[in-house]
């Protein structure tokens, strides 16, 4: 997620550079046209015309990719105040719960949600569980396809086992369980946003459009000079690929890019929110840089 920091030129140019690069190019090529068919030119008009409706559609696109970004944001919201109710419920309805079992359910629900991230972001989550569970937890959890799925349900079967126990009543279970069905359904629609490609053919005629509308203003700049024309269409084209570029970089939030929603970051919070409703030392250090512009 990118932080309130001043961002690196480098990393504007990196998302852009090749777009600036087949301006340039064809200014010259343009250029050389202009010089060896003088009569043949395009009304300032049309370019305006074509610059106004790309800029609506731009606009339109930046609003949908950021309202998945958004809603990707709000989910994982929702994921920390469901992990803290989890096991501030857990500690206070089990009356005669041992410290170390309510230490189980705040470590792998901490390991839920880093794998959960990790999962979505298409990463390895496997040294996860060994760094939270016990070794007979993790490989029992390494057969399964959906592992946030199976740590739930080892909730699950803790909490009625608790019941069993008699050490929470029926209302207090249905309140747990009510806790793990909101888990459940976040996942479930992060999961969607990662599975749902935003519309491909979408960019690319909006891409195409911003080259057309490029190549129609530099004839219609014919009649400047040569050391104006390049330098105004690239600045003028500078705009429409920024904006292009950060539609697409955050119309998929869970793709381990600087634009991702901060899931990393979210999941050491709820870690060491848990750890100190439960008593626990949490010696592992931030792994965020201070002098970042961005945070995973």
């Amino acid at each position: 997620m990118i932080l309130e920091k001043k961002i690196p030129l480098r990393y504007w140019f990196d998302i852009i550079k090749w777009d600036m690069i087949i301006v340039f190019c064809f200014s010259i090529i343009v250029y050389l046209l202009s010089i060896f068919l003088p009569t043949f030119n395009v009304p300032v008009s049309i370019g305006a015309f074509l610059g106004t409706a790309i800029a609506l559609v731009l606009s339109f696109k930046l609003s949908q990719s950021y309202d998945r970004w958004w809603e990707a944001r709000k989910i994982w919201g929702a994921i920390v105040n469901d992990s803290r109710s989890l096991v501030v419920q857990t500690k206070n309805f089990a009356k005669h719960i041992t410290p170390e079992e309510l230490q189980t359910i705040a470590n792998r629900q901490i390991a839920w949600c880093f794998v959960l991230g990790q999962k979505l972001r298409d990463l390895d989550h496997i040294k996860t569980l060994e760094k939270y569970l016990p070794k007979e937890s993790t490989d029992a959890l390494k057969q399964h396809s959906n592992i946030p799925l199976a740590l739930i349900d080892q909730h699950s079967a803790d909490f009625s086992k608790l019941l069993e126990d008699k050490k929470i009543n029926d209302f207090q279970f249905i309140q747990l369980d009510a806790t793990l069905v909101r888990l459940v359904e976040s996942m479930g629609k992060a999961e969607r946003i990662k599975n749902t490609v935003f519309p491909r053919h979408y960019r690319l005629a909006l891409h195409l459009f911003i080259y057309i509308f490029l190549i129609c203003l530099s004839f219609a700049l014919s009649d400047l000079f040569s050391y104006v024309k390049i330098p105004l269409l690239m600045l003028i084209s500078l705009p429409f690929f920024l904006l292009e570029k950060v539609a697409f970089t955050i119309q998929d939030p869970f793709e381990n890019k600087p634009t991702d929603v901060a899931v990393t970051a979210i999941a050491h919070t709820i870690k060491a929110n848990l750890k100190d409703v439960t008593g626990q030392e949490d010696y592992e250090e931030k792994e965020h840089d201070e002098d970042w512009f961005y945070i995973m």
